[in-house]
């Protein structure tokens, strides 16, 4: 699984032109789900978005997490993180999960954030949605579900 997370001020997602989540201070995350995807994955990325400490403290350093600023977090599935574009110019998308996947592991991953005790909005799941956020910083990190068992790179 991947997760594109934006820190923002606020962010919004519409479709067919009704607001349907909207957040204040927090995370914008655009998720994607690969085929072969598991709830570990989901569990681990969710665990990563509520404690990743992006947002900064009393020095202004990037030291709290969006829970400890008590943000909140706008979820939008986006299959489209999985393209794959090395060959021709029209994206491929066959390591995208199937929908049935993709939705089981999105609502997942909502799930956990809520049991990490952060308010969640989303989009809707297969929609064509129009994501609005104003990125603060501006502040936009990848995580991949895949690097949990990649060994670090000494400094």
């Amino acid at each position: 699984m991947r997760a594109v997370l934006q820190r923002a001020k606020w962010g919004r997602v519409r479709v067919e032109g009704e607001i349907v989540g909207e957040i204040g201070l927090g995370l914008v995350v655009l998720v994607g789900v690969r085929r072969g995807d598991t709830p570990e994955d989901a569990a681990y990325l969710a665990k990563k978005t509520a404690n990743l400490r992006i947002f900064a403290d009393e020095a202004g350093k990037m030291n709290l997490s969006v829970k400890e600023v008590g943000g909140e977090v706008l979820a939008v599935s986006q299959f489209t993180l999985y393209a794959e574009t090395r060959k021709g110019n029209r994206p491929s998308f066959t390591e995208a999960a199937d929908p049935t996947l993709g939705r089981q592991l999105y609502e997942l991953y909502v799930e956990l954030l809520l049991k990490e005790g952060l308010h969640v909005e989303t989009g809707v799941f297969g929609a064509m949605m129009e994501v609005e956020l104003l990125n603060d910083g501006p502040v936009t990190i990848l995580l991949d579900s895949a690097d949990r068992n990649r060994p670090r790179r000494g400094r």
